[in-house]
């Protein structure tokens, strides 16, 4: 199956807001690395790693007896991760340049993770199962999803909010050949010939001023707008409105 067209780009606007939106995500996906039986000395493999924040919070939990290695198919990000590794001060992470696919490693791994990677792959089990292949015989594989279909309501009704959802979950849908696979993970996962897996979902919930979900939704919104523009859903003067 062709690769699916990644909408967001790699422009320093959505490199920033890569970083904001881990910031949000940052204690699911903390939460996730600690069921999931991360321990000092493991070695991790972190699979689309972006701007490297799964990684760094991996590279945190392993200490520097273990190793983390990022992997993504775009150098602009993984020059940002490098250096936002260093300046924290981590020794233990590194990054290449590479498909999940595509990627060799002599020394297996005990855990691979992957955050919002699923969506984007035109053939998850695929991907699932080569993630697998990438740990030991009794090593874990993870995935932190989100899920791209549906309504996100506000309470009580704010219209510019439920607006500025549907523009996202359009240009993400146009796209996306499977925009449901965080709710398909099971499947995904039996398909792929590997067990069940366990499975646990938390919702962001926020309101008022100091909430950082209204930004993250417009940021995400300024990022796709090509696209929406592309596919006629919504032009630049719409949106600044």
């Amino acid at each position: 199956m062709p690769d699916v067209a990644y909408i967001l780009g790699h422009s320093p606007a959505e490199i920033g807001r890569l970083i904001f939106q881990a910031g949000v995500l940052k204690p699911i996906t903390e939460r996730l690395l600690r069921e999931a039986g991360v321990a000092p000395g493991m070695r991790v493999l972190d699979l689309g790693c972006g701007t490297g924040d799964v990684a760094l919070l991996a590279a945190e939990l392993v200490g520097p007896n273990g190793a983390v290695v990022g992997i993504d198919r775009n150098g602009d990000v993984l020059t940002v991760a490098g250096d936002r590794a260093r300046a924290a001060g981590y020794a233990n992470d590194e990054f290449r340049e590479g498909a999940a696919e595509d990627f060799v490693d002599p020394v297996p791994f005990d855990l691979a993770i992957g955050r919002y990677v699923l969506i984007h792959q035109a053939d998850p089990t695929t991907f699932i199962r080569s993630a697998a292949s990438h740990v030991r015989p009794d090593g874990l594989i993870a995935f932190h999803e989100v899920a791209v279909y549906g309504e996100c309501h506000a309470l009580p009704p704010v219209p510019l909010w439920e607006q500025c959802w549907n523009w996202a979950i359009i240009a993400f849908r146009s796209v996306m050949a499977h925009p449901d696979a965080a709710g398909r993970m099971t499947a995904y996962f039996q398909d792929a010939g590997l067990k069940r897996p366990t499975i646990f979902c938390e919702i962001p919930v926020g309101g008022g001023p100091d909430s950082p979900l209204c930004a993250w939704l417009a940021r995400t919104v300024r990022s796709v707008l090509p696209q929406l523009e592309e596919i006629g859903a919504a032009t630049a003067a719409e949106v600044d409105k």
